[in-house]
Formats: C-alpha cells, sequence, structure tokens
C-alpha cells in the first residue's frame, strides 16, 4: 500500500459553541471564523476570540479577512493567538504582507475561480509566484460578492501542475469532496480541504452529523489514495 498524506479539513464560518465543539470532535485540523461584515457567518473580533478559546493545541483558528483595514486584522489577530490569516477580497500581495505585520502572522490568499468554463481564468502560476509570501493558495468559486457562495467550479480546467499548497474550497460537501481531492491531489505540493455551507443547517449553524460525514469522506479518500 502507498503512504499518502493525511488531506488536512478546515470548517470555516463557525458562529457557536456547539459547532466549534462539534467541529474538533470530527477531528479537523483547522477552524475559521469570517470577519467580514456582510456575510452571514460574520463574527465581531470578541466573539471570534471568544470561540478561539475552546481550541485544544494543535488546531489553528484561520480569521477570513476581505479588503480589511489592517489595524482591523491586526487587532483581531491580536485576540486570537496563533491564527492564521485568509485574505479573501482583492488584497495585492503588499497589502497582505502589510495586514499579516510584515510577515508576523502567517497567511493564505484565495483565488476564485469562475464557473463558467468560458470565463476568463487567473493565471495561477503567476498568482502563486506574487503571493509567494503566502502559506497556501485557496481555490474557491467565484460567485457575486465574496465566497464561493456553495458552489464548486470545474476542476478538470485548473492546470496540470500548482506549484504550491493548495486548499480547495467551493461548494465542497461529503458526496463530492472525494471527487475534489482525487483531482486536485496530483496536481499540488499539498492539498488541504475548506468546507463552510457543506456541514450547515443554516447559514452559520453548523450540523455535526454533516461534519462527521464529511471527514469520513475525506478519510475515506485518502484511504482510496494509498490503496
Amino acid at each position: 500500500m502507498a503512504v499518502v498524506a493525511r488531506t488536512p479539513v478546515k470548517v470555516c464560518g463557525l458562529t457557536r459553541e456547539q459547532d466549534v465543539d462539534a467541529a474538533v470532535a470530527a477531528g479537523v485540523d483547522a477552524v475559521g471564523f469570517v470577519r467580514y461584515p456582510p456575510s452571514p457567518r460574520y463574527v465581531t473580533a470578541e466573539r471570534a476570540a471568544e470561540l478561539a478559546r475552546r481550541l485544544p493545541p494543535f488546531v489553528p483558528p484561520v480569521l477570513l479577512f476581505v479588503n480589511a483595514d489592517p489595524d482591523d486584522v491586526a487587532a483581531t489577530a491580536a485576540g486570537v493567538p496563533g491564527a492564521v490569516i485568509q485574505f479573501h477580497g482583492d488584497e495585492t500581495p503588499q497589502q497582505c504582507w502589510i495586514s499579516a505585520g510584515h510577515g508576523a502572522l502567517s497567511f493564505l490568499r484565495a483565488a476564485r475561480i469562475p464557473l463558467d468554463p468560458q470565463a476568463r481564468r487567473p493565471d495561477l502560476d503567476q498568482f502563486v509566484r506574487d503571493y509567494a509570501r503566502a502559506r497556501g493558495l485557496l481555490l474557491d468559486a467565484h460567485v457575486s460578492g465574496y465566497g464561493g457562495g456553495g458552489r464548486s467550479f470545474d476542476w478538470s480546467l485548473l492546470p496540470e501542475k500548482i506549484d504550491a499548497h493548495v486548499v480547495l474550497g467551493g461548494g465542497l460537501t461529503a458526496d463530492n469532496v472525494g471527487a475534489g481531492i482525487a483531482a486536485l491531489r496530483p496536481r499540488c505540493r499539498t492539498l488541504a480541504v475548506d468546507v463552510s455551507s457543506g456541514v450547515e443547517s443554516g447559514k452559520g449553524i453548523k450540523d455535526e452529523q454533516k461534519i462527521i460525514d464529511f471527514v469520513a469522506a475525506v478519510r475515506e479518500a485518502d484511504e482510496k489514495a494509498g490503496r
């Protein structure tokens, strides 16, 4: 049996204590808190800090921002020790670097992939070079506004090789995450997956069983890859 890396799982958009606890109990590797006010999953800086205090060691919090003021990023991060920053807007490489405290904070950079296969797609090779200081590249569906909107894009249209640590998001569920892992794992350095609406019973309200099923589907995909 081949040795295959375990696919890390992040659950994003947590707003309640019981959802944080359910995600940890299911064995996720990171949890995300949305600091973008228009989002139905938005939490204040104080609420993000409160929820993050429930996390055990080695389950890092991720703070998602969209075109935020660097002072807001820094202030929120100061109250959430060990946080990783996720930039999900139109931030330039320099803005990411400044907002992340000139490298004091680790950060991920999201690239939005059009749903329409005929639409112009970002040059991911150039994107990776531009954001070389990012710890990873998050791929999400490009819908109106920011965030994937629970929609998945056509993974087959991505480059054959992506020279980055990739986090796959955009409409993932327990039913399709295995196919996403199979499609993307061979193309990048390492692969993780990010889910939000796919484990919800309502916007910002996570479903414990859906989280359990999602993590189980990821582990099944890992097992298949190792056969």
